[in-house]
Protein backbone atom coordinates (compact mmCIF):
# COMPACT_ATOMS: atom_id res chain seq x y z
CA UNK A 1 0.00 0.00 0.00
CA UNK A 2 1.19 3.38 -0.81
CA UNK A 3 -0.45 6.99 0.84
CA UNK A 4 0.69 9.53 -1.86
CA UNK A 5 -0.37 13.18 -1.97
CA UNK A 6 -3.55 14.20 -4.03
CA UNK A 7 -3.33 15.73 -7.16
CA UNK A 8 -3.54 13.08 -10.22
CA UNK A 9 -5.94 13.53 -12.63
CA UNK A 10 -9.47 11.97 -11.43
CA UNK A 11 -8.39 11.90 -7.44
CA UNK A 12 -10.94 15.00 -6.67
CA UNK A 13 -13.92 12.86 -8.75
CA UNK A 14 -12.81 9.61 -6.89
CA UNK A 15 -12.91 11.22 -3.55
CA UNK A 16 -16.74 12.69 -4.11
CA UNK A 17 -17.49 9.62 -5.79
CA UNK A 18 -16.72 6.67 -3.25
CA UNK A 19 -17.62 8.93 -0.56
CA UNK A 20 -21.70 8.93 -1.68
CA UNK A 21 -21.08 5.37 -2.74
CA UNK A 22 -19.85 3.63 0.16
CA UNK A 23 -21.71 5.95 2.47
CA UNK A 24 -25.01 5.29 0.78
CA UNK A 25 -24.25 1.36 0.68
CA UNK A 26 -22.98 1.33 4.60
CA UNK A 27 -25.34 3.82 6.38
CA UNK A 28 -28.30 4.24 3.51
CA UNK A 29 -27.26 8.09 3.23
CA UNK A 30 -28.87 10.16 0.73
CA UNK A 31 -27.03 12.65 -1.80
CA UNK A 32 -27.13 15.29 0.05
CA UNK A 33 -24.09 13.30 1.88
CA UNK A 34 -22.49 13.42 -1.45
CA UNK A 35 -23.08 17.19 -2.00
CA UNK A 36 -21.45 17.72 1.49
CA UNK A 37 -18.13 16.16 0.28
CA UNK A 38 -18.06 17.53 -3.32
CA UNK A 39 -18.63 20.85 -1.70
CA UNK A 40 -15.31 20.00 0.66
CA UNK A 41 -13.61 18.89 -2.49
CA UNK A 42 -14.06 22.13 -4.72
CA UNK A 43 -13.00 24.09 -1.70
CA UNK A 44 -10.10 22.02 -1.52
CA UNK A 45 -9.48 22.52 -5.18
CA UNK A 46 -9.66 26.41 -5.10
CA UNK A 47 -6.26 25.68 -3.26
CA UNK A 48 -6.37 27.17 0.36
CA UNK A 49 -2.77 27.66 1.82
CA UNK A 50 -2.42 25.15 4.61
CA UNK A 51 -3.89 22.55 3.05
CA UNK A 52 -2.56 19.26 2.18
CA UNK A 53 -4.61 15.65 1.34
CA UNK A 54 -3.52 12.03 0.53
CA UNK A 55 -4.91 9.04 -1.43
CA UNK A 56 -4.06 5.29 -0.46
CA UNK A 57 -3.05 2.64 -3.41
CA UNK A 58 -3.53 -0.95 -3.21
CA UNK A 59 -1.73 -2.24 -6.26
CA UNK A 60 -2.10 0.85 -8.38
CA UNK A 61 -6.16 1.40 -7.24
CA UNK A 62 -7.26 4.13 -5.33
CA UNK A 63 -8.69 2.64 -1.56
CA UNK A 64 -8.31 5.53 0.45
CA UNK A 65 -8.25 9.42 1.70
CA UNK A 66 -7.86 12.41 4.16
CA UNK A 67 -7.67 15.82 3.75
CA UNK A 68 -6.24 18.33 6.01
CA UNK A 69 -7.61 22.07 5.30
CA UNK A 70 -6.84 24.85 7.88
CA UNK A 71 -9.75 25.97 10.24
CA UNK A 72 -9.67 28.91 12.90
CA UNK A 73 -6.97 29.86 15.87
CA UNK A 74 -4.48 27.96 14.63
CA UNK A 75 -6.47 24.75 14.07
CA UNK A 76 -6.11 22.31 11.28
CA UNK A 77 -9.09 20.20 10.44
CA UNK A 78 -8.97 16.24 9.60
CA UNK A 79 -11.67 15.80 6.61
CA UNK A 80 -13.00 13.05 4.52
CA UNK A 81 -11.13 10.00 6.49
CA UNK A 82 -12.37 6.70 3.89
CA UNK A 83 -11.00 3.57 3.38
CA UNK A 84 -12.46 1.36 0.98
CA UNK A 85 -14.15 -2.16 2.67
CA UNK A 86 -11.67 -4.20 0.59
CA UNK A 87 -8.64 -2.57 2.10
CA UNK A 88 -9.48 -2.68 5.59
CA UNK A 89 -7.57 -4.28 8.26
CA UNK A 90 -4.90 -3.69 7.36
CA UNK A 91 -4.03 -0.12 9.35
CA UNK A 92 -4.44 1.79 6.59
CA UNK A 93 -6.85 4.26 8.41
CA UNK A 94 -4.54 4.59 11.08
CA UNK A 95 -1.39 5.34 8.90
CA UNK A 96 -3.29 7.93 6.94
CA UNK A 97 -4.58 9.76 9.94
CA UNK A 98 -0.80 9.63 11.18
CA UNK A 99 -0.19 10.73 7.81
CA UNK A 100 -2.62 14.37 8.72
CA UNK A 101 -1.23 14.64 12.28
CA UNK A 102 1.83 14.86 10.69
CA UNK A 103 1.79 17.44 8.31
CA UNK A 104 -0.82 19.46 10.92
CA UNK A 105 2.15 19.73 13.80
CA UNK A 106 4.50 20.27 10.89
CA UNK A 107 3.00 23.19 9.78
CA UNK A 108 2.68 24.59 13.15
CA UNK A 109 -0.92 24.29 13.62
CA UNK A 110 -1.60 24.06 17.48
CA UNK A 111 -4.56 22.14 17.67
CA UNK A 112 -6.45 19.51 14.85
CA UNK A 113 -10.15 18.99 14.97
CA UNK A 114 -12.19 16.38 13.15
CA UNK A 115 -15.75 16.27 12.75
CA UNK A 116 -17.81 13.07 12.51
CA UNK A 117 -20.66 10.76 13.57
CA UNK A 118 -21.16 8.05 15.87
CA UNK A 119 -22.31 5.23 13.52
CA UNK A 120 -18.88 5.66 12.25
CA UNK A 121 -17.29 3.16 15.11
CA UNK A 122 -13.99 2.20 13.03
CA UNK A 123 -13.14 5.71 12.15
CA UNK A 124 -13.32 6.89 15.86
CA UNK A 125 -11.47 3.93 17.54
CA UNK A 126 -8.78 5.44 15.01
CA UNK A 127 -8.88 8.91 15.89
CA UNK A 128 -9.16 8.00 19.97
CA UNK A 129 -5.96 5.59 19.27
CA UNK A 130 -4.24 8.61 18.18
CA UNK A 131 -4.77 10.43 20.86
CA UNK A 132 -8.12 12.75 19.88
CA UNK A 133 -10.43 13.48 22.69
CA UNK A 134 -14.50 14.15 22.55
CA UNK A 135 -15.04 17.88 22.57
CA UNK A 136 -18.91 17.78 21.87
CA UNK A 137 -21.64 15.57 20.80
CA UNK A 138 -25.23 16.15 19.60
CA UNK A 139 -28.22 14.76 17.96
CA UNK A 140 -29.43 15.64 13.90
CA UNK A 141 -30.99 14.66 11.24
CA UNK A 142 -28.77 14.75 7.96
CA UNK A 143 -28.21 12.97 5.01
CA UNK A 144 -31.32 11.09 5.49
CA UNK A 145 -30.89 9.89 8.98
CA UNK A 146 -30.69 10.39 12.49
CA UNK A 147 -27.48 10.75 13.54
CA UNK A 148 -25.42 11.95 16.30
CA UNK A 149 -22.70 14.13 15.53
CA UNK A 150 -18.90 14.09 17.52
CA UNK A 151 -16.07 16.73 17.63
CA UNK A 152 -12.90 15.22 18.27
CA UNK A 153 -9.68 17.61 19.07
CA UNK A 154 -6.40 16.68 19.00
CA UNK A 155 -3.59 18.93 20.75
CA UNK A 156 -0.78 19.17 18.98
CA UNK A 157 1.07 20.71 21.09
CA UNK A 158 1.01 18.15 23.93
CA UNK A 159 4.01 16.24 24.82
CA UNK A 160 1.88 12.86 24.98
CA UNK A 161 0.48 13.84 21.46
CA UNK A 162 3.53 13.67 19.83
CA UNK A 163 4.29 10.15 20.06
CA UNK A 164 1.29 9.40 17.73
CA UNK A 165 3.50 8.69 14.61
CA UNK A 166 3.20 5.98 11.81
CA UNK A 167 2.94 2.72 13.90
CA UNK A 168 3.70 4.67 17.50
CA UNK A 169 0.97 5.10 20.16
CA UNK A 170 0.93 7.33 23.04
CA UNK A 171 1.96 6.04 26.67
CA UNK A 172 -0.90 3.49 28.37
CA UNK A 173 -2.60 3.37 25.33
CA UNK A 174 -2.08 -0.10 24.80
Amino acid sequence: MEIRELGRPGDLGWVVAAHGEQYAREFGWDASFEALVARIVADFGAGAAGSRAWIAELEGRRVGCVFCVPGRDSTAVLRLLLVDPAARGHGLGTRLVATCVEFARTEGYERLRLWTNDVLAAARRIYLDAGFRLVAERPHHSFGADLVGQDYELDLTNRASRAVRLGDRPPGSG
